[in-house]
């Protein structure tokens, strides 16, 4: 491990180990590892564990997961929360998702479960993370009575980072990043399937590959 990215693992334990030390004495003996069966989760997920700390590492299902997210999530020992409405409910009663209505975002994965929480949130990967994200902790607020206290070990970290990292610790990763070669191609990005950030082209390229995503619009459309 390079001497560079090995300051950063070292910076990333003492965040966790502070943040585990934080709930505790606020009265949450384990943290959560929000997980959601991509990369950066389970990078957080291998820190968390290196820290020796309690934590549940949590996976919210969206019933519109990309083949093989469940099993992965289930195999790195995440629960499973499953919503109250299903994708398919949610188009009856809201309509179509898109950027500016996100309702699938809301009802499906970003919820709160304990009141402190680690997550793969890297500036790298968009501008609007990089203006949203410029400190490794934040207090996100669902509702006046639902507030949870996040953090970010690896916000900093670059995709070679996180290859490196996840060669040297020997993490197996969601199928979806491994190329025709078995090689780790880490510009994939998991996400549900359709979702309505990707771009037009890549929205065209995700229903393709998932030809029942088109009959489920077709069904919540009518």
């Amino acid at each position: 491990m390079t001497e560079q990215l090995q300051k950063k693992v070292s910076h990333a334990i003492k965040l966790i180990q502070s943040a585990s030390k934080i709930a505790a004495q606020n009265g949450c003996p384990e943290i959560e590892v929000a997980y959601s069966s991509g990369k950066d989760s389970d990078v957080i997920l291998e820190l968390t564990k290196m820290t020796g700390v309690p934590y549940r590492a949590i996976h919210h299902c969206t019933t519109i997961d990309v083949a093989g997210t469940l099993k992965h999530a289930e195999d790195n020992g995440a629960e499973i929360m499953r919503p109250k409405k299903n994708f398919l409910q949610l188009l009856a009663y809201y309509g179509f998702p898109s950027r500016m209505n996100r309702h699938c975002c809301t009802n499906l994965k970003e919820m709160k479960v304990l009141d402190y929480a680690i997550l793969g949130i890297r500036a790298e990967e968009s501008n609007k993370r990089k203006e949203r994200y410029k400190e490794p902790e934040q207090c996100r607020v669902y509702s006046k009575k639902k507030k949870v206290r996040q953090y970010f070990p690896i916000l900093d970290w670059t995709k070679e980072d996180l290859v490196e990292f996840i060669e040297e610790r020997g993490i197996k990763l969601h199928p979806l990043y491994y190329d025709e070669d078995g090689n780790i191609d880490a510009t994939r990005r998991l996400g549900c399937m359709g979702c309505p950030l990707q771009s037009y082209k890549q929205r065209i390229e995700s229903f393709k590959k998932h030809p029942n995503m088109v009959k489920l619009y077709v069904r919540g459309g009518g």
